[in-house]
């Protein structure tokens, strides 16, 4: 029995001027997803709401003319201590920025109360008196469309981050457009954060 052995370096070859021959003929790869007209009729940050911690809904249309700061939060996690610098952030740059805290129960089940549980926790151990909301999905098939907008390229402009864990953060401009994506290291007073505002 005769067996032909091809050498390495040939299937190299092979492969290279194929993938030449595709570039050469114009051929590209496009993900099928929304059409223009919908991307552009989702893509506006103050077409965004959401509802409050008290169960009132809030637009973000809102916001306009200020920068916007978007945190995850729990209140059982090893960075739950930023809500107190989340609060001095209000407190100092108020009249540039607005403090939003969104609970989420994604990582590791570190926000397991009920809404009303964690305003109490936020005002009684933190002095919370930024906007808080009800908790949501930051993550997966039940995310919310505040997290869809966040962390989808085609809403928003150019990040396709979701958070990674607590108290990631996102900043908004005062034109509605995203300009940081935070990891949960990045405390709300680093200068990473307040050199943007």
């Amino acid at each position: 029995m005769i067996k032909f052995l091809i050498p390495t370096h040939y299937l190299l070859i092979t492969f290279i001027g194929f993938t030449i021959v595709l570039l050469l003929s114009g051929f590209t790869y496009k993900k099928i997803s929304k059409n223009d007209s919908e991307i552009a009729a989702l893509s506006n940050f103050y077409d965004l709401k959401a509802v409050g911690i008290d169960g009132e809904e809030i637009s973000f249309s809102d916001y306009k003319g200020k920068k916007v700061l978007i945190v995850n939060v729990a209140s059982k996690c090893g960075y739950t201590y930023q809500y107190a610098e989340m609060q001095k952030l209000q407190d100092l740059y108020g009249e540039k920025v607005i403090v939003l805290g969104f609970p989420s129960n994604d990582f590791l089940y570190q926000e397991p109360g009920s809404n009303e549980k964690i305003a109490e926790f936020c005002e009684s151990v933190y002095g919370v008196t930024f906007q808080m909301f009800e908790k949501i999905a930051t993550k997966g098939k039940n995310q919310s469309s505040v997290y869809e907008w966040l962390s989808k390229s085609e809403l928003n402009g150019w990040n396709n981050q979701s958070p990674s864990w607590n108290f990631c953060k996102y900043l908004i401009n005062e034109e509605g457009n995203l300009i940081g994506f935070f990891d949960a290291r990045v405390k709300p007073l680093s200068d990473e954060i307040t050199s943007l505002l």
